[in-house]
């Protein structure tokens, strides 16, 4: 079991606020904000080291890690204590 980074959660979030919840909006401003280090350095390699892979293979699990901070966010749980099977 691995908790989720929370540089992946700033990640998400700051990708939202950016461009909205809605998929795929969402997922191609992520690959959009990877692709230039937008978010404190990171692109799609450091993003995958911390365990956000945002190549088409590991979407599933993708949709899943966004869709767990979306929901954690909207009802005010402490994000970095949750965990997620990678």
């Amino acid at each position: 079991m691995k908790f989720l980074d929370p540089a992946l959660i700033g990640f998400v979030l700051f990708c939202v606020k950016r461009k909205g919840r809605e998929w795929p909006a969402l997922y191609d401003e992520m690959c959009w904000v990877a692709g230039r280090h937008l978010y404190q350095g990171l692109g799609y390699t450091e993003l995958k080291n911390k365990g956000l892979s945002l190549g088409l293979s590991d979407i599933d699990k993708t949709i899943e890690a966004v869709e767990m901070i979306l929901s954690a966010q909207t009802g005010n749980i402490n994000l970095a204590t949750m965990a997620y099977m990678p």
